[in-house]
């Protein structure tokens, strides 16, 4: 073989190495890719304003959770780049204890805050590792804009194109029904938005009975013309034609919304159209980095930013969470999870599926260190990279403003969407104050109320944790802040039913241990319009014959609006 036919066929092989990476080209020309496009449509789910308009308000609605209080778009919020903006890496409202069930270790992931554990009758069940506080996901949720070009979605791709009847098992979807598949799967989870054992029933049945976006403070005009007073069997009827709320027709009618949700109006889209001064050029150096050194574009690939494959990088130790294996129980899957599209990653921190890392930057160093932890199933591609202060800086003016859709930032266009009630004023939640009184066991009793307490709530739920196990307990509620015209200080309560108390009694507080005592109240609110607006406040004592002086322990109090 000759040197010059050596050289030739090497260089061929070359060629052909590079041509078989997803790699983006580096400017506009031949292989740059195109402007985003609308995603796939399965012909089982058409394309109509009815089924997008009913799954943008089933998509914003807390009412769909069991406790009213998590809607889809809690988690999913457009002006944080899709994801959750409640997830911190600070404090517990977003920590969860990883596999060793102990907080503050090196294995906490930092998740999405779903709903307070309970019962199949909606009371309060006592948590292992959350008590009686709000449960938080061990995952970080995914963005949603980009969900609809998936083939398997959620981190370990557990839901498929496959989309099978809850009901019936039937296959309504063989193929491209991964949204379908997913958007199911929260309303039922006891974690993210349903409790235990809860059905499609005690979905259809709170659907029936609810006011399309009842608990919404602020709706964007076209949603509010486009409900114009009609209940959900209503709005059911004009989508699929009759008033039955099924939970095929109810993931048909998210995922619709979801199509419409695709980001192709970012700066990078603008330059795989042809105008290369669309990006400036630190962002052109950074893509030079991005395609080339940073070796991003390998799984981050195409105009979709993403192979949709399944990789291990070194996050966390494989064990820690053993993410696609659990699907496949395929040994090469341990600890594997989804590439993410990197379309509007700059809101979206913090980042991993642990939420692990708090900015792009600290992203960017993970992959130029090679990543933390190695196990052999681990990307080959994982490696460290050297690149430069300049290098990483130009990497990270890339990821910012070329691949943000500013209709995301500004929730404009399709991003428009109503606010939450756990985004509104305070005034609209119930709010504690005051501190308790330690019960015998030294326990200091604590009030558990997140649930909204507006005019027409058939069950407002209120508990106690962190008292004495199997003393009776009650909570007084009054609309007199002062408790009867004594003030809760914390020490002494003057129970004076002439003064317009109510008191909601529990017999037996559950629990065995010390401290564990807890229980639930709930009440319907009357629909009654002169109420709107009217506080009222409540505190639970527990009749636990504590020290002499003290006639009982107490919890902190609640105020809350009737609205």
């Amino acid at each position: 073989m000759s040197a010059t036919y050596l050289r030739s066929l090497l260089g061929s092989l070359s060629a052909f190495a590079l041509a078989s990476l997803p790699v983006l080209a580096q400017g506009p020309g031949p292989g740059t890719p195109p402007p985003l496009q609308p995603p796939p449509v399965p012909p089982q789910n058409q394309l109509t304003a009815a089924k997008t308009n009913l799954g943008r308000v089933l998509f914003w609605d807390e009412q769909l959770s069991s406790s009213k209080t998590i809607a889809c778009g809690t988690c999913h919020v457009p002006t944080e780049g899709g994801s959750d903006p409640r997830t911190s890496l600070t404090g517990m409202s977003t920590r969860h204890p990883g596999p060793d069930n102990l907080f503050n270790t090196p294995d906490d992931s930092f998740g999405s805050p779903g709903v307070a554990h309970m019962a199949v009758n909606l009371d309060f069940v006592l948590d292992p590792r959350f008590r009686l506080g709000t449960q938080v996901t061990n995952r970080k949720a995914q963005p949603m804009h980009m969900a609809a070009y998936s083939p398997n979605l959620f981190w370990d791709g557990r839901a498929s194109g496959n989309f099978v009847d809850p009901l019936t098992n039937n296959v309504i979807i063989p193929g491209g029904g991964a949204l379908e598949s997913q958007s199911l799967g929260p309303i039922l989870s006891s974690v993210e938005m349903g409790h235990e054992g809860r059905t499609w029933a005690d979905v259809t049945s709170r659907l029936t009975t609810s006011t399309p976006l009842r608990l919404s403070p602020q709706i964007p005009a076209s949603i509010s013309n486009y409900i114009n007073g009609r209940s959900y069997p209503q709005l059911f009827t004009e989508a699929f034609g009759s008033p039955d709320i099924t939970p095929v027709r109810i993931a048909f009618a998210l995922a619709t919304y979801q199509r419409s949700l695709w980001t192709g109006q970012a700066p990078i889209d603008a330059f795989f159209g042809g105008q290369p001064g669309a990006l400036t050029a630190q962002e052109l150096a950074g893509q030079n980095v991005f395609t080339g050194p940073g070796r991003c574009a390998i799984c981050h690939a195409g105009n979709q930013f993403t192979n949709n494959t399944f990789r291990y990088i070194g996050v966390r130790p494989q064990n820690d969470d053993l993410g696609r294996f659990l699907v496949t129980n395929n040994p090469a899957d341990r600890g594997s999870m989804k590439v993410p599209s990197l379309r509007n990653v700059e809101q979206r921190g913090p980042y991993f599926h642990n939420g692990g890392k708090a900015t792009l930057e600290d992203v960017i160093n993970f992959y130029n260190a090679g990543g933390d932890f190695n196990a052999p199933n681990k990307d080959p591609n994982i490696i460290p990279l050297g690149l430069s202060v300049q290098q990483r800086a130009d990497l990270a003016a890339f990821l910012r403003r070329p691949l943000t859709d500013p209709r995301m930032v500004n929730g404009s266009g399709p991003f428009e969407r109503p606010l939450l009630n756990s985004e509104a004023n305070p005034g609209r939640l119930p709010v504690a104050f005051g501190t308790g009184t330690l019960s015998s066991q030294g326990f200091l009793p604590l009030i558990q109320a997140t649930q909204p307490a507006f005019v027409g709530n058939d069950r407002f739920a209120v508990g106690i944790d962190r008292a004495t196990p199997g003393k009776t307990a009650g909570l007084l509620i009054s609309e007199n802040p002062n408790f009867g015209g004594v003030p809760f200080n914390g020490t002494t309560i003057f129970l004076d039913l002439t003064q317009g108390f109510q008191l909601k009694r529990i017999p037996a507080l559950s629990g065995v241990n010390p401290g564990d005592g807890h229980g639930t109240v709930s009440f319907a609110i009357p629909n009654d319009p002169t109420r709107v607006g009217v506080p009222f406040y409540a505190q639970f004592i527990v009749l636990d014959n504590p020290q002499p002086g003290v006639r009982f322990s107490a919890t902190q109090a609640i105020s809350s609006l009737r609205f």
